[in-house]
């Protein structure tokens, strides 16, 4: 590179009276082989590449940028992008491996590194000005090289991650569907495990998404990124989900048959449910099934109906699973069973303090007291309120056969106020 040395004459960069690109040339093959072992020594990914892959492929891309830089040298003109090129598609590969943008990142500063102790090693007190000058072209280098590393190797991550993305979206449609499971997995280059956990979920709002000022649409969609992040950290495997701001459903699998599905594995699951809820600040009610991969049309639907049933009879928020909801799930069913049912607790909708304190009542396992101090009443007004209910519904909930029919009136009561969410749209 020209630059206008003292009197204003035009200069090439040298140290010791030899040009700086030509000392980076006729020193390239040994200056590329320290890079490579610099690469094996420090940045510990390059240590596990093969070594064909190593002393061919890398080699090649290491001595490339270091004949970029010499011509920049010479010319003073950064790399145009034919130049670049070859380096973007490195990244990209680097990327496609499944090597860190960190390690990849660092490889060129090695690099840059190298070239610039290559040059120093042969300044004397005279070339102070072309030290400046050089360290400031490596600079320079060494910033267009990082743009263009990382851009290649995250245009090439995006594409994975949109191939990835695809592939679990097929899987996941296939498996809801019931539709040719294995054939969509085989296309995808997928494996089927033996067992899903299904997962429905609905999820509340989160505080900020009824803030004055801040945009719902960007609330909802952070919570829904921490809905997934910790969801993805807190189980195995790859997790196939549709998930909006507002639940959906989620496939987790499992590596054994839905007949060893075990409560410990269902526990985990609790506790990956509890901590989404924690983590994204809103109410999760979440059904669970299981099912081998052939069954899941059902496993959904039961899962989505156990959410319900729980969701309808008040229960707090968490995972829940048929056994949890046995009864509740059988007086919801549909029909004129449950209309009945329903019709022996409907005259106390219009009291509703009344009703509050039936509930409350069954909650607390019949116990006056322990009901008194969960409505912060005194033990004699839940007396008052019992004897109303009883007048007014026909049933005393303080006997045991009105207790049971109170308790199944107002599961379908409960019923007939909450609706499945569809999920016609996966």
């Amino acid at each position: 590179m020209e630059y206008e040395g003292e009197g204003g004459v035009e200069q090439q960069l040298a140290f010791d009276g030899v040009d700086l690109h030509q000392r980076l040339s006729d020193a390239l093959p040994a200056l590329a082989g320290r890079v490579l072992d610099r690469l094996v020594d420090h940045v510990p990914v390059y240590d596990t590449m093969p070594g064909e892959q190593l002393r061919g492929e890398i080699q090649r891309v290491v001595e490339q940028g270091i004949s970029s830089f010499a011509a920049m040298l010479r010319t003073g003109r950064p790399p145009d992008e034919s130049q670049l090129l070859a380096l973007r598609q490195s990244a990209a590969k680097r990327a496609e491996e499944g090597v860190p943008v960190e390690a990849v990142v660092r490889a060129y500063h090695v690099g840059a590194q190298e070239c610039l102790q290559q040059m120093l090693a042969h300044a004397t007190a005279d070339d102070l000005e072309h030290v400046q000058a050089a360290t400031v072209l490596v600079l320079q280098f060494l910033e267009r090289m990082t743009v263009t590393v990382v851009a290649g190797f995250f245009a090439e991550r995006q594409a994975v991650l949109g191939e990835d993305q695809s592939a679990r979206q097929a899987m996941l449609t296939a498996l809801v569907d019931g539709t040719d499971v294995l054939g969509t997995a085989a296309r995808w280059g997928l494996d089927v495990p033996p067992c899903y956990l299904v997962l429905d979920l609905a999820v509340g709002a989160h505080p900020d998404e009824a803030l004055d000022g801040v945009s719902p649409v960007i609330a909802a969609k952070r919570k829904l990124r921490r809905l997934r992040v910790e969801l993805n950290r807190h189980v195995d495997g790859t997790v196939l989900s549709a998930l909006s701001g507002d639940g959906g459903v989620a496939l987790i699998p499992c590596r054994t048959g839905p007949d060893r599905v075990t409560g410990q594995d269902w526990e985990r699951l609790a506790t990956a449910v509890a901590h989404m809820q924690r983590i994204a600040g809103a109410h999760i009610m979440a059904g669970g099934a299981s099912a081998a991969p052939k069954d899941i049309p059902a496993a959904v639907t039961l899962a989505r109906e156990v959410r319900w049933v729980a969701a309808a009879s008040t229960r707090p928020p968490g995972l829940y699973r048929l056994p949890d909801v046995l009864l509740e799930y059988q007086l919801m069913r549909p029909g004129p069973a449950r209309d009945e049912l329903a019709g022996l607790i409907r005259p106390l909708t219009a009291r509703p303090e009344l009703l509050d304190t039936v509930r409350a009542y069954l909650r607390c396992g019949l116990d006056r007291r322990r009901t008194a101090q969960e409505l912060r009443v005194h033990p004699n007004t839940v007396d008052y309120r019992l004897r109303r209910a009883a007048e007014i519904s026909g049933l005393d909930v303080t006997t045991g056969p009105d207790a049971l029919r109170v308790r199944a009136g107002i599961s379908a009561l409960d019923a007939e106020s909450v609706r499945p969410r569809s999920h016609e749209d996966l």
